[in-house]
């Protein structure tokens, strides 16, 4: 009796092998489908039990529209009137950012003080950068150790007007265009709105160009 029970638990094994792996290779063509930039680095593993899985042999997938590229997520698998959420890891390899050395707070960094690295992705923590073009001449925020992953918060742009400095503030609209001179309220970086006072007192707001100018639409 256990012979026998022994060998229909290897048979049921053996069918499920290629079941796992046909919804496997599925769910990655998917989630390759919504990141062309790295599906060649993309797999995807299930970690709902398998008798929870979709019926049918070809389940339509979907997503919420916020959902993010990799990690853990869940997964809607419809068969035709029947829909199940598959809890799955995608799993993601590639190249990212990381300080080449020491970079301490408040400094100014270059292209050089970063290098690509390769890895896993879906593993990184959020907002993680994967080139080094935002870097440059950027300020640190907070001291970055050799080899740490890189993220968005953990540097800003350098200030492109800072306050009390005195700005050009150029206001223009249809068949308009006027230009005079105030002092900035806020520090803002490059397309950042800022607050002007201008000579007669009045306050008015505008975004900064790469001249340090403040550009107001009418």
């Amino acid at each position: 009796m256990r012979n026998i029970t022994a060998l229909l638990a290897g048979l049921l094994a053996l069918v499920a092998l290629p079941a796992a792996a046909d919804l496997s290779a599925q769910l990655t063509g998917f989630f390759q489908a919504r990141d062309a930039q790295h599906a060649a680095g993309m797999t995807v593993e299930i970690k709902t039990p398998q008798a929870q899985w979709p019926a049918c042999d070809a389940p339509q997938f979907s997503l919420p529209g916020n959902s993010r590229l990799w990690g853990a997520m869940s997964v809607a698998a419809t068969c035709g009137d029947t829909r199940r959420f598959l809890q799955v890891q995608v799993q993601v390899t590639g190249q990212y950012l990381v300080a080449t050395r020491l970079l301490a707070r408040g400094s100014t960094v270059s292209a050089d003080d970063f290098r690509l690295q390769s890895g896993r992705l879906d593993t990184l923590p959020a907002r993680a950068l994967f080139d080094a073009s935002s870097v440059a001449d950027a300020v640190v925020l907070r001291d970055i150790a050799p080899g740490q992953p890189v993220t968005l918060s953990m540097m800003r742009q350098p200030w492109r007007v800072k306050a009390g400095q005195s700005v050009m503030v150029i206001a223009s609209g249809e068949g308009f265009n006027a230009s005079g001179e105030g002092k900035a309220l806020n520090n803002a970086i490059l397309a950042q709105s800022v607050r002007v006072r201008m000579g007669n007192g009045q306050v008015v707001s505008g975004k900064v160009d790469a001249d340090g100018n403040i550009l107001i639409s009418l």
